[in-house]
């Protein structure tokens, strides 16, 4: 056998093939050995040197080869998993101990034909003439015959994207390699999905090649596979795997073709089935196109713009965004961009602006008109398969017709059609954001990725959570599938104050007009207008804000609250879904035999409820901001609180402000802060006494004093002033919050310890996630801070959402920390990047918990808001 040991002793790893590729998730926690990797694992690592492979047994020769020791066959095979499509198919290895092999590419998959002609499925070029080209799976000499039309065509230099996330497997068929894919049993016809974090499809595919040749070696060198899984008769197929040359992977068929040909490029650009490319998706694209001086505005390029070409499985989907964003990138180096239409569209145009999404868009970006049109033509030209306009009109349609059927039948809408209007939906926006990168960037060689340039935009990143249909929906349907619940028993009593006030955590700021409470009954807010206007107090004026971003009625004496799981609404929306809620549970039950009967007595909505208290208090007004609970408030709250305020001062300098929320702890104490820091800007600050010196664990952190926090002091004019001055008025505030043990500054650090000390992983990330919430909350009140001290002279006639993109995006707020990740609600682009210093923080995967994940549909249909949390936040 011929081998030579080394003299010197050596540790081969125990570890296996694949680890860190799968999680549990993945693959069930069940990982197929292959036969190098079981027999390193089962031998004393301390002692084995080299492994020789036989057709009898592998043998195994120790340091200075005094032993010998060999493993059978029978051993081995003990250590694959068996299985098979049904009891006609032969048993046979599954691939990762659960995947069959299918063939990858149906011949009705080929609508355009062009599988003989071009070969490759459905290859097709853009409409206008553009050098964008798309097409399905092509095998190895399919793509070379691609390849050699691309050539005849005139086309010198060739961007090939695979735009696959799964994994693909080429086997030898006579000359050819044609493609197969991975399939589980229970869903033979779809493809890997949501491989789990870390792992990507080239290593997969690796790993996958080794244990077909393994297998193969096991069973004669043939291995079994599958090529029509609708009719098993005849099925499966053996192929012959010799070697591992036998076997390709997608790289090798992209790259070696390519070998001979040094301006044409491959890139494995994976791409979702359903919805939106991730940040971090588009930023992998903008790389390749920074990496091509011939697309950029530069002075010394020459020549013309490469050619695009997507392929993804059929040559539909996936590859059909592909198209178009290739097309947006032409567009703009032409200059087309700013040209009439010169291509026809399909239809007549879509009634895309009715969308809320595109709406806020439209209202929020001066140029935003010009964008969504320069997308419509973009998607026109490449709508030769799919065109992505008609899919969102027509989903959204559809999503309409389940909504009045299940009106009809008493039920809520089907979760499965209104995925699929959000995924269509979310893709043709995000496809309206990268125009925007492009208008922006493309000029500058793309200096900022794309994730860095939508963290310098906020306003933009919070758009996709308004993702809703056409119509609103209607009243019966949010009922059924929100949640109806009565306040009362969600709303502690931490300061004793029910028994007195009638109302739970009523509480004052010291010497100032500032007041805060939980949610109030029409008896309650009696009480407390009663409270504040008498001889003692002597209020005339008194302004309630509250600040629940949920709708409210208060039913036969109780509130009760909606919780949908939609985006958020805006204040006049809120106030007109409770008077369409309330008008709903007002309407006598159907199908009751005798007298019909009303779920409720009396139903009133907030509205109504202060309306009613004017009598007795006439200096009463009343104002709606809606605020997202557990973090940040977002710059238009801000806007709205400040403007709420400077109106009552300015008509009375005495007057009194009320806020509530839920249970008058977060939202309310924020608003709280934001009061008392306006009211000193306006009558004068407090004198700040000396720091004290706090001798307790983690002391930096009870001062607030995290590693992105003072990276946003350091930039601010006198920041340190400006966070003293906030970290005063928390002080302040919280000071009647101690039996509560609620600060909003120490509540940061609290919540992170309360996540290492959780039990479960779950609970773990969801603390995690709310610690880094606080976190936001608390710079964006130190920026509001600074906002309050520079825009002074002006009177804040300049909204702070206004002052965070003109003054604050510009000195490098948004972008002044790392940007591998992204936040999503109110500024989270402001702490793109969150450091609390522990190790939790240092986590890899942290980040991508922390931002929004836009591919968990379910959750973000379905719910649940557990404690209020927005479900937009991954939890998992």
């Amino acid at each position: 056998m011929g081998t030579t040991a080394s003299t010197a002793q050596q540790t081969v790893s125990a570890s296996t093939p694949f680890e860190g590729l799968q999680d549990g998730s993945t693959m069930d926690g069940r990982h197929s050995l292959s036969v190098h990797s079981f027999q390193t694992a089962s031998l004393p690592n301390s002692k084995a040197k080299s492994i020789i492979p036989n057709k009898v047994a592998p043998v195994v020769i120790t340091y200075n080869c005094k032993e010998e020791f060999q493993i059978h066959d029978e051993l081995l095979k003990a250590h694959y998993t068996l299985g098979r499509l049904s009891d006609s198919t032969p048993e046979h290895y599954l691939v990762q101990g659960r995947y069959f092999l299918v063939r990858d590419v149906a011949e009705k998959t080929d609508v355009l034909g062009t599988q003989q002609s071009c070969g490759a499925p459905n290859f097709r070029q853009v409409r206008g003439g553009a050098p964008v080209f798309g097409m399905g799976q092509p095998s190895l000499l399919g793509f070379r015959r691609v390849l050699q039309k691309l050539q005849k065509d005139g086309h010198r230099a060739c961007i090939i994207f695979c735009v696959r996330e799964e994994p693909v497997l080429f086997l030898r068929a006579e000359e050819d390699f044609v493609p197969y894919t991975p399939r589980d049993k229970q869903s033979l016809h779809e493809n890997l999905q949501g491989l789990g974090p870390g792992v990507q499809a080239e290593r997969l595919e690796l790993a996958m090649r080794k244990e077909i040749h393994d297998f193969a070696q096991l069973s004669e060198n043939t291995y079994y596979v599958y090529h029509d899984t609708n009719d098993l008769r005849g099925e499966p197929h053996t192929v012959a795997v010799r070697g591992e040359d036998d076997v390709h992977v997608t790289e090798e068929v992209y790259k070696r073709p390519l070998f001979l040909w040094p301006t044409y490029r491959y890139h494995r650009l994976p791409l979702p089935e359903q919805g939106a490319p991730l940040e971090a998706q588009f930023d992998a694209f903008v790389s390749v196109l920074r990496e091509t001086p011939s697309l950029l505005l530069l002075r010394d390029a020459h020549g013309p713009p490469p050619a695009f070409l997507f392929s993804c499985q059929t040559g539909v989907g996936r590859t059909n965004l592909g198209m178009v964003l290739g097309t947006l990138v032409l567009f703009h180096h032409s200059s087309t961009a700013l040209r009439p239409e010169s291509v026809p569209t399909k239809t007549k145009a879509l009634a895309m602006e009715q969308l809320q999404v595109v709406q806020s868009f439209l209202h929020l970006v001066p140029q935003g008109r010009r964008m969504v049109e320069e997308v419509d033509r973009a998607i026109a030209a490449c709508a030769e398969l799919h065109d992505l306009k008609e899919v969102v009109l027509e989903n959204q349609k559809e999503l309409e017709g389940v909504r009045l059927e299940s009106l009809a039948q008493g039920s809520g809408s089907q979760h499965g059609v209104r995925q699929r209007a959000l995924w269509s939906l979310e893709r043709y926006f995000y496809l309206i954001l990268f125009n925007y990168y492009l208008h922006e960037q493309y000029p500058l060689a793309f200096a900022l990725s794309f994730s860095r340039w939508l963290c310098a935009h906020p306003e933009l990143y919070r758009l996709p959570m308004t993702l809703s249909s056409v119509e609103p929906v209607a009243p019966g349907d949010l009922i059924a599938t929100g949640s109806l619940g009565v306040d009362d028993l969600i709303s502690p009593d931490a300061l004793s104050t029910v028994r007195e006030m009638d109302v739970a955590n009523f509480r004052r700021v010291p010497r100032m007009p500032i007041y805060g409470t939980a949610q109030p009954s029409a008896k309650a807010l009696g009480s407390i207008l009663a409270y504040l206007t008498d001889t003692r107090r002597k209020l005339r004026q008194v302004v309630w804000v509250s600040l629940r971003e949920e709708a409210v009625l208060e039913c036969d004496g109780h509130t009760h609250s909606l919780r949908w799981p939609g985006p958020p609404m805006a204040p006049h929306q809120l106030e007109n879904l409770e008077t369409q809620l309330k008008a709903h549970l007002s309407t006598p039950l159907p199908g009751a035999e005798g007298p019909r009967t009303r779920r409720f007595q009396t139903c009133l909505t907030m509205q109504e409820v202060f309306s009613q208290q004017r009598g007795a208090c006439p200096g009463l007004t009343y104002h709606r901001i809606p605020v997202p609970d557990f973090c940040a408030p977002r710059e238009e709250d801000f806007d709205r609180l400040l403007e709420a305020l400077q109106a009552a001062l300015a008509k009375d300098p005495g007057t009194g402000f009320v806020f509530s929320c839920l249970s008058g702890q977060g939202r309310t104490t924020t608003a709280m802060v934001v009061a008392v820091l306006v009211f000193w800007h306006i009558q004068g600050f407090p004198e700040v006494g000396e720091e004290e010196l706090v001798s307790v664990p983690d002391a930096k952190f009870t001062k607030g004093e995290f590693e992105v926090v003072m990276k946003v002091v350091q930039l601010l004019p006198d920041g340190h002033r400006v966070k003293k001055e906030v970290d005063a008025a928390l002080d302040t505030v919280s000071e009647t919050m101690t039996p509560m043990h609620y600060h909003l500054r120490e509540i940061i650090i609290c919540t992170f310890r309360q996540a290492r000390a959780a039990r479960s992983e779950r609970e773990a990330r969801r603390l995690q996630l709310r610690s880094v919430q606080y976190l936001e909350r608390y710079i964006c009140l130190v920026l509001f801070n600074a906002y309050l001290h520079l825009e002074k002279a002006g009177s804040w006639q300049r909204p702070f959402s206004v002052w965070m993109r003109e003054v604050a995006a510009k000195a490098g707020i948004l972008v002044s920390t790392p940007s591998s990740t992204q936040g999503a609600c109110g500024s989270a682009a402001v702490v793109a990047h969150v450091l609390l210093q522990v190790e939790v923080m240092a986590s890899p995967n942290f980040s991508s918990q922390w931002q929004p994940q836009r591919h968990c549909k379910d959750d973000l249909i379905k719910g649940p808001f557990a404690e209020g949390v927005p479900v937009t936040w991954s939890t998992p």
